[in-house]
């Protein structure tokens, strides 16, 4: 599997923080990492300009909006809370571990 595009990481994204607890940025990468079975290669994956993993740089895509759309917020510097409006686009709550 390849790194899935940003909007196909919302969705996990948001169900690492269907706990209702602060989780810090490095968790939740982990999280769809493992979630996600992706590789190490793919990880270390660069965007084509060479500058950023390709990884990291659809996680904070991914972030910014769901953000924009308030399904989470900022409790301090790279944690992050999921909100009511986030909760209730998760359907049935599941959450990865």
């Amino acid at each position: 599997m390849s790194v899935p595009d940003y909007q196909s990481l919302m969705l996990p994204f948001l169900k690492i923080l269907a706990d209702g607890q602060v989780h810090s940025l490095g968790e939740i990468k982990d999280c769809l990492a493992k979630a996600l079975k992706l590789t190490e290669e793919e990880l270390k994956g660069l965007l084509p300009s060479g500058r950023q993993r390709t990884f990291d740089n659809r996680v904070g895509w991914a972030r910014t909006y769901m953000k924009k759309a308030l399904l989470l917020e900022n409790t301090e510097r790279a944690k992050y809370r999921i909100t009511p409006p986030g909760t209730g686009s998760l359907g049935d709550g599941t959450s990865y571990d």
